[in-house]
């Protein structure tokens, strides 16, 4: 099957969306899954209801709350668009961020359990040997917990690909800007006679989510039979 110019247009910027939206937020998923994986403190199933809030939420609502928040004239968006420049609401960039929300509980879920499987006596044998903590967590606590890491990744990728209502309620369905395969399938389907394009790009993400979930089976299969080897 050969794309034409307006599938190659939405297809590259949801893979350049669900990208930007899963890299921006590894490191907060990571640095969330620890916490919950390995501290207690007051208050902790509130931390916890809140970042899994966005998987019970209506995407609708997630995009309101955006639109509010980090539009031009929202709380916090008015503020970084007077001070640096920098808008959300209308472009690529807000729909990578509505993406991200919604895709980040999953991504702190599997990169929660990841952690919660390595064997915490590993990490107080190498701090009882001299090892700092910063340091037993990259040499002993990242390789172990990276299975999690690149399931969480794909899953989230998977995700945004597939995103829908936040991103049409914060950023529109703009050809080209922020019409992603699934705004620009919604947009076939409101057209009469438009049925066999809707179609077409409805195999194009069945495609995408199944090499999607293979992949991440296969890179976590590795990844696993790689920190047992080294244990």
């Amino acid at each position: 099957m050969v794309l034409t110019d307006y599938e190659v247009t939405a297809l590259l910027l949801s893979l350049k969306v669900a990208s930007v939206a899963v890299i921006a937020s590894l490191p907060f998923g990571i640095f969330c899954a620890w916490v919950l994986a390995r501290l207690e403190f007051r208050g902790k199933s509130i931390v916890d209801s809140i970042i899994h809030l966005p998987l019970v939420l209506p995407p609708v609502v997630v995009g309101y709350l955006l639109l509010v928040s980090m539009g031009k004239k929202g709380l916090i968006g008015h503020y970084l668009y007077a001070w640096f420049g920098i808008s959300f609401s209308f472009s690529w960039r807000g729909a990578a961020l509505a993406a991200a929300v919604v895709s980040f509980p999953l991504m702190v879920r599997a990169i929660r359990q990841s952690i919660e499987a390595v064997d915490i006596r590993l990490e107080q044998a190498a701090r009882t040997l001299g090892s700092g903590k910063w340091r037993v967590f990259f040499t002993i606590t990242l390789p172990l917990m990276s299975p999690g890491i690149v399931s969480g990744m794909i899953i989230a990728f998977a995700r945004s690909l597939g995103e829908f209502g936040s991103t049409i309620t914060f950023v529109s369905n703009i050809p080209g800007q922020t019409q992603t395969i699934p705004l620009a399938m919604f947009s076939f389907i409101e057209t009469p006679g438009a049925e066999y394009q809707a179609m077409r790009l409805c195999v194009i993400s069945v495609v995408i989510a199944l090499m999607s979930l293979m992949a991440s089976q296969w890179l976590t299969k590795k990844a696993q039979q790689r920190t047992a080897s080294v244990c």
